[in-house]
């Protein structure tokens, strides 16, 4: 019996990743009985062609399906299409509930003139003080930043992550330009980008596994509920235990730390306003039986 990890799944065929060599199996069939899903990223065991077992998954992403992942990269365009902190914040608090360390990459910064590149300087700075990494240089693709990014993800198992249209196959191209990916012009009726990755699959990229995945054009993944949710916001979990009462989930309470530093400007107004509108979407979200 051998073990290794889910390089890519395709049409019912998972090609496992095992000592530097890739054997495509199929899984059993009692999976299907059992409820067991492999997805990309999946430690398993195998033997003769067929997966025998699905390790235990230290976390799991839905978009993208992906398991055991140690970083994302969210691809994040400044333009085209046009940057938006609630998609951005939705991918995040995501990658929070899954102990997913983000990496924000600002992608098409060659596209801002001079005053649109230092309104967005900013929300760099006010992402980065909550402690994320971020990138985002003019031009998007210097060798440095290429260099500071593969730096980060070396040795990781990573997903990219964004909407379509973002550049998240333009970046692999650039880390990687053996890999050839389609790429995708963003739609100029729709202002929407065309899906040019169609599966999801793990490709070796410097000293990193990295995942291409499917595009999306909306981002809804709430699975928490409004207790869980504020703690997700790292620089709210860090203000709550100054909040007058415990437990405070930072709306209409008295004595709220979080809000308090909304007024000062130490927490982003993006960010709160964010907060309450996810507040409010799994407050009103129906039970899923």
């Amino acid at each position: 019996m051998q073990q290794g990890i889910i390089q890519q799944s395709l049409s019912g065929f998972f090609d496992v990743l095992c000592d530097g060599a890739v054997y495509r199996t199929r899984g059993r069939g009692n999976f299907r009985k059992r409820g067991i899903k492999p997805i990309v990223g999946d430690q398993v065991e195998f033997e003769d062609g067929y997966l025998l077992k699905v390790l235990p998954r230290k976390n799991q992403l839905r978009r993208p399906p992906v398991a055991n992942v140690d970083q994302a990269v969210v691809v994040t365009a400044a333009k085209q299409p046009k940057f938006s902190s609630n998609l951005l914040d939705r991918q995040l608090i995501a990658l929070e509930k899954q102990a997913i360390e983000p990496v924000i990459y600002f992608s098409k910064t060659d596209l801002l003139n001079d005053d649109e590149w230092q309104k967005l300087q900013p929300i760099l700075t006010g992402y980065r003080a909550i402690g994320y990494a971020v990138i985002a240089q003019r031009p998007p693709f210097g060798q440095a930043t290429l260099d500071q990014l593969q730096q980060l993800l070396s040795h990781h198992i990573v997903t990219m992550m964004g909407q379509t249209g973002a550049g998240k196959s333009t970046l692999l191209n650039h880390l990687a330009p053996e890999l050839n990916l389609a790429t995708g012009e963003v739609s100029q009726a729709l202002k929407r980008g065309r899906h040019t990755t169609r599966k999801v699959s793990l490709m070796a990229i410097g000293e990193a596994l990295v995942a291409d995945t499917p595009g999306f054009s909306s981002y809804e993944d709430f699975d928490m509920d409004v207790a869980e949710l504020p703690k997700l916001f790292p620089e709210m979990r860090q203000l709550a235990a100054e909040c007058k009462f415990r437990g405070c989930l930072h709306l209409k309470e008295p004595g709220c730390a979080v809000k308090n530093a909304v007024e000062h400007g130490t927490i982003m107004k993006s960010r709160y306003d964010n907060y309450v509108q996810f507040n409010e979407l799994i407050v009103s979200q129906k039970p899923n039986y």
